[in-house]
């Protein structure tokens, strides 16, 4: 059952680790056939240099039911599970315990867009949730985690900032698929990373100007994007991908 989403749920957690993002199990990757009303993630404290596509475990989005696998599925699962209802366009979610993104959530603090490489990616500020209530963190704690992040997006598009930091936690991050999902939360370690940075050389530093904003994530994610190469007939969408107009798009 789903062989093709296990593989890339599989590579998608064993990239976590290339890209720096994972160590130890402090992570997890997850992706969703929607047809099939199906979501793949992986096991619960399975090491990753012994993880393989056979041991993703299959989970029904409604119930949260385990389908198929043998493993325990990962602690965050209930966590994913909300977001994949919440947010309808989203075909893959994952969750790091990253240096940066990490320190930066420890703090309960939004990341603001300071320059253009953040605005490549996310249309102004990353939000950090509020902290979860006592009674949230006693009873049906992963559930609640992803309660708040709904919340938090409750006023605006998942997919024009794709990740948000859960205070004193870590980050989260998802894309219209599961590799988009990696990439942006490797994009958004570096933003932070960036943002740690400037404010280490200059704590006064401001967010950028609107206009610039809009100018770099529009000109990337807009109805009439220009970065990149146009599609044509004969190109391969798998080699050039091209997102379609964010809801709200004003470009």
């Amino acid at each position: 059952m789903l062989t093709h989403l296990k593989e890339e749920v599989c590579q998608a957690n064993l990239d976590l680790v290339k890209e720096g993002l994972v160590i130890h199990t402090w992570g997890n990757a997850s992706g969703i056939d929607r047809s099939r009303g199906l979501m793949v993630i992986k096991p619960s404290g399975v090491p990753y240099e012994r993880m393989k596509p056979d041991h993703m475990v299959v989970v029904a989005l409604d119930s949260g039911k385990v389908v198929e696998g043998k493993l325990n599925p990962s602690s965050d699962t209930p966590t994913h599970l909300l977001l994949y209802r919440a947010f309808k366009n989203i075909g893959g979610v994952v969750h790091t315990h990253s240096f940066c993104a990490t320190a930066w959530a420890q703090t309960g603090r939004a990341v603001p867009a300071l320059g253009t490489t953040h605005a490549d990616y996310f249309h102004g500020a990353v939000p950090c949730t509020r902290p979860l209530r006592p009674r949230e963190i006693k009873n049906n704690y992963e559930t609640e985690t992803g309660k708040i992040i709904v919340e938090t997006f409750k006023s605006r598009d998942p997919l024009s900032c794709p990740a948000v930091l859960v205070a004193n936690h870590g980050p989260f991050a998802w894309g219209r698929s599961i590799r988009e999902a990696v990439h942006n939360a490797v994009i958004l370690e570096h933003v932070v990373r960036l943002a740690a940075e400037t404010f280490r050389n200059f704590p006064g530093a401001q967010p950028m100007r609107q206009e610039l904003l809009d100018k770099h994530f529009f000109r990337k994610h807009g109805p009439a994007a220009s970065y990149g190469q146009v599609q044509s007939s004969s190109s391969s969408s798998s080699n050039f991908p091209k997102h379609p107009p964010l809801r709200g798009s004003r470009r």
